[in-house]
């Protein structure tokens, strides 16, 4: 048992991304194994997944096992055939190039995730029955103290401008990394409430699920 403060957690977002790599076979396995002839990617590199199964499709990953022509995504299970098709996973991964810290952050506020369901009755009854259907997007919003002199306003003002999406990483205080695939959107207009510290707002919507890794 063990519980854990927050306090020193580090966001950063993917500043810069090398050429997608195309593989050319994923296996069904737990990491699954790419192959990408000379793919030049080394342990614990950071990649954006593309893939033809949508349950990891725009998901960050990590590799493992890296050598000459293969690599594995670390923290990914596609043993279940029906979920992960046989050969239907190909597509490419991008590796994150640079990282942009995001400092000064003074709030980190998390919604949506909440299970949505559809009701029904039988009229033979009249008892209401419900099933589970999908989970709202996760938000995460990120108040800053207002400082255009730091560099992550470009970084983010751009990922606002271009919509694309970015990888952010929160690496937390017990040596953990949390990894996210998000659109970004970004306010650089100060907030002015009186007495109160000049803040701006980063939200991150996700595109998928997010990946945990212990260090």
């Amino acid at each position: 048992m063990s519980a854990s403060l927050p306090n020193g957690t580090i966001f950063s977002i993917a500043a810069t991304y090398g050429p997608a790599i195309p593989f050319t076979a994923l296996t069904n396995a737990a990491p699954p194994q790419a192959t990408a002839t000379a793919h030049g990617l080394t342990n614990s590199d950071i990649l954006e997944v593309t893939s033809g199964w949508p349950l990891i499709n725009d998901r960050p990953s990590r590799v493992a096992a890296s050598a000459t022509n293969t690599f594995s995504l670390e923290g990914f299970d596609t043993t279940d055939l029906i979920k992960y098709p046989l050969g239907g996973g190909l597509g490419s991964v991008r590796k994150v190039l640079t990282w942009q810290q995001i400092s000064q952050v003074m709030q980190n506020a998390s919604s949506g995730g909440e299970q949505q369901s559809v009701e029904w009755v039988y009229l033979e009854d009249g008892i209401e029955r419900s099933k589970n259907t999908f989970k709202k997007a996760k938000v995460l919003t990120l108040t800053l103290a207002d400082d255009p002199a730091q560099a992550w306003n470009a970084v983010l003002l751009a990922a606002d401008q271009d919509g694309k999406n970015r990888i952010l990483r929160a690496a937390l205080p017990n040596g953990g990394f949390l990894y996210y695939n998000v659109n970004v959107g970004f306010d650089p207009e100060p907030k002015l409430d009186a007495n109160q510290i000049m803040t701006v707002t980063a939200t991150f919507r996700s595109q998928g699920r997010f990946i945990r890794y212990a260090s």
